[in-house]
């Protein structure tokens, strides 16, 4: 009996471990967009004051990577990037800015990152917090 449990355990432990080696071998088939960083926080920032950000990415696929359009969630926030084909191994940057008129508080704002990658939806984000604007007298 306690051969038999020896046997069933060696055999689990074969069986975990080829299916661990089977996930490490799945290849990527298509373009991959990687970022380097997925947020950003901007901390404190006085109410008017416009920030940027320059998130960078690498296509760690193997095909070019085509970026079809980068979605922001309101009007206070820009963005600029390629629109070229990004190769294989290759960088690109998406350049963010958001306008804090009018705005107050903590906020919290997506771009979405569409394109041809097999992740084909990617998110970012920018983080600040909106504090009143101190006036020339406070400073």
């Amino acid at each position: 009996m306690k051969k038999l449990l020896a046997l069933s355990a060696v055999l689990f432990l074969a069986l975990q471990i080829n299916a661990q080696e089977a996930e490490k071998t799945e290849e990527i088939t298509g373009p991959q967009i990687t970022f380097s960083v997925s947020s950003h926080d901007f901390g404190d920032i006085e109410q008017g004051e416009k920030v940027n950000y320059v998130f960078e990415f690498e296509n760690s696929g193997i095909e070019p990577l085509i970026l079809s359009n980068v979605l922001t969630t309101c009007g206070c926030t820009a963005t600029s990037w390629p629109r070229e084909p990004i190769a294989p191994g290759e960088s690109g940057k998406i350049a963010v800015s958001f306008n804090s008129t009018g705005k107050m508080g903590k906020q919290n704002k997506v771009v979405t990152v569409v394109s041809n990658a097999v992740n084909a939806q990617e998110r970012v984000k920018i983080i600040s917090n909106v504090v009143p604007k101190k006036d020339a007298s406070q400073k």
